[in-house]
């Protein structure tokens, strides 16, 4: 009897809470960097599915930012939740996909669980401590509030698999934002899971969006789309960021960079200033009667 051939799942690109196949029709291969063996295939998106995300990252933009504090940090909260509950399915896949520990997989996923948790108890508070009553002259009174940034473009490292996705989006989703994550390139299996897991949890379509591919082919468009607000980004090459950052020069875009990041460090990753590096201060001026 002839053996069985299993069947490769294909993984589709997250867009506007739907999983679209790419329109090119490409796809690449993950294998497992220990054995060698094939994992999956997952689609190699192309320009035409990074505008396409960035029109459903603007409309989950309008969603997402006029929800409340609360309901945005249950949300996330809920997100925290289903990942515990696939714990084990995550730390299998961090592990075929990386050259990691058993070990220090089950370390990366419970760290990612514990960084939303954070995040979501951070979305009721973050306001009160970033907007400001300012001291002016007399018979005015002035106030500055915090507002969300837009659309954030989040290009993520090729090191750990699954941990700087979930600060990356924490971050700046709960401030209101949107995203688009051009995810790893060399283990996106365990980014790929998350998007499954984000499909079917409570956030507005298009407030997350998850592009697979070739970096050097998605993240020239991501950076000079005029539509896309912020660009965070979290890998290592110094001739790709100096581009980005022309690029973003054409319409002022807001860019970060992460650099000698510790990606486990609560200190770096799980602050304040992770959530202000993506929003916006709005000064409203009254006058007052005498």
């Amino acid at each position: 009897m002839t053996a069985r051939i299993e069947i490769p799942k294909m993984y589709k690109l997250l867009i506007g809470g739907k999983f679209a196949r790419t329109e090119s029709e490409r796809y690449l291969t993950a294998l497992n960097p220990k054995t060698g063996e094939k994992i999956c295939n997952y689609s190699r998106a192309s320009r035409k599915d990074l505008r396409n995300s960035v029109v459903a990252a603007r409309s989950g933009f309008n969603d997402w930012s006029s929800k409340t504090a609360y309901e945005r940090g249950q949300i996330l909260y809920r997100l925290a939740e289903m990942l515990e509950g696939r714990k084990e399915q995550f730390i299998n896949e961090v592990y075929i996909s990386t050259k990691q520990s058993k070990d220090s997989c089950r370390k990366e996923v419970v760290k990612s669980i514990d960084r939303i948790i954070y995040f979501a108890g951070f979305c009721d508070k973050w306001m009160q401590l970033t907007g400001t009553v300012n001291p002016v002259q007399a018979g005015y009174f002035n106030f500055s509030v915090p507002e969300p940034t837009g659309i954030t473009g989040i290009i993520l490292p090729d090191t750990l698999s699954l941990l700087p996705a979930v600060s990356r989006i924490a971050a700046v989703i709960t401030s209101g934002n949107s995203c688009i994550v051009i995810a790893n390139e060399k283990s996106p299996l365990p980014v790929l899971t998350l998007s499954e897991v984000i499909a079917t949890s409570d956030f507005p379509a298009g407030v997350i969006n998850i592009l697979t591919g070739n970096k050097s082919e998605i993240i020239p468009h991501l950076a000079a789309h005029f539509d896309v607000n912020a660009i965070d980004y979290c890998d290592s090459n110094i001739e790709t960021s100096k581009n980005i950052q022309v690029l973003c020069a054409n319409n002022v875009k807001r860019f970060h960079s992460l650099k000698d990041h510790d990606w486990y460090s609560s200190a770096q990753n799980e602050n304040l200033r992770e959530i202000e590096k993506f929003i916006e201060i709005k000064t409203v001026w009254h006058t007052m009667g005498m």
